[in-house]
């Protein structure tokens, strides 16, 4: 119930920010634009933003043949955490990552990218698929996916308000005067993006904190966890992503844009708790309390 209110709220505000935005570019007409948009995302994005995630970030079905060990530990875990198996997907990327997605636990994926194979041991993936399965346990899959949706809509509003600023405006961002509302087309360029980030803050730091204690839980010792979050603080500063976009950073268990260039309001808001923070967390867990 809890949950299902929370994702309501969230829809409510996206959907009042994308339609003030049109407002602010195309005045009347592009708040009827923007609002005819808008309901056709908050259907869309409930029933496909998982596959949209996905498609964005150009991950490939991962079945037991291609990685047996690591589906037979998806399946295990997912059993632990009283859930059907996700489908699992690879991303040709040589950051080490992976996320979650999907509207709710049956219809669910955990996405790892071919850098976090590659870099991880076996100890370290199963803490991070852990970490993933968490976050569909606790349903912030939809919430999740819903952002990174409307965050991207709302990237590219502010992309149409620039070449509008450039080429003479929509023709009708203000009302009254019948010409083109630049300061608030202007507003609406540099306000989007910030207001998309702090929305991706809002709904990310705290989940990664429980996902991590649940993950410790599920995997019966933080340890895996704890070194593999170690090792990706190091590989995201060190191996750019080629996969992610701003708009789906928060939803990656380590922000795949801490060490980029190009990318000043991913390195200003970071959408997630800091990594030492995560890594004491998980050593107070097996210093005192039992998992």
């Amino acid at each position: 119930m809890w949950n299902t209110l929370k994702v309501g709220v969230l829809l409510a505000v996206l959907t009042a920010l994308f339609v003030g935005i049109g407002h602010l570019i195309g005045g009347q007409s592009g708040m009827i634009i923007a609002m005819l948009l808008a309901v056709a995302m908050n259907f869309g994005s409930f029933w496909f933003s998982d596959k949209i995630v996905l498609k964005m970030t150009g991950a490939q079905p991962l079945g037991p043949q291609q990685a047996p060990a690591l589906y037979e530990m998806t399946e295990r875990l997912a059993q632990r955490a009283g859930l059907p198996m996700p489908a699992l997907y690879v991303i040709d990327d040589p950051q080490p990552n992976a996320f979650a997605t999907g509207r709710g636990p049956s219809n669910s994926a955990v996405a790892v990218n071919r850098g976090l194979l590659e870099v991880l041991d076996r100890r370290e993936v199963e803490g991070v698929v852990a970490h993933e399965i968490a976050h569909i346990k606790h349903r912030d899959t939809l919430t999740m996916t819903l952002v990174a949706t409307f965050a991207g809509a709302i990237m590219m509003l502010a992309q149409i308000g620039q070449f509008a600023a450039m080429f003479g405006g929509l023709g009708g961002g203000d009302d009254e005067e019948g010409g083109t509302n630049l300061g608030g087309m202007l507003v609406a360029i540099f306000v989007a993006p910030l207001a998309a980030t702090i929305i991706q803050l809002a709904v990310s730091r705290a989940r990664e904190f429980e996902a991590d204690a649940t993950a410790a839980r599920l995997t019966g010792s933080p340890d895996g966890l704890s070194s593999a979050l170690a090792k990706l603080e190091r590989a995201t500063h060190a191996i750019p992503s080629f996969s992610q976009r701003p708009q789906t950073a928060h939803m990656c268990i380590a922000a795949p844009f801490a060490g980029g260039t190009g990318q000043f309001l991913a390195g200003l808001f970071s959408t997630h708790p800091p990594m030492e923070a995560r890594i004491a967390r998980l050593q107070q867990m097996r210093e005192g309390a039992a998992l």
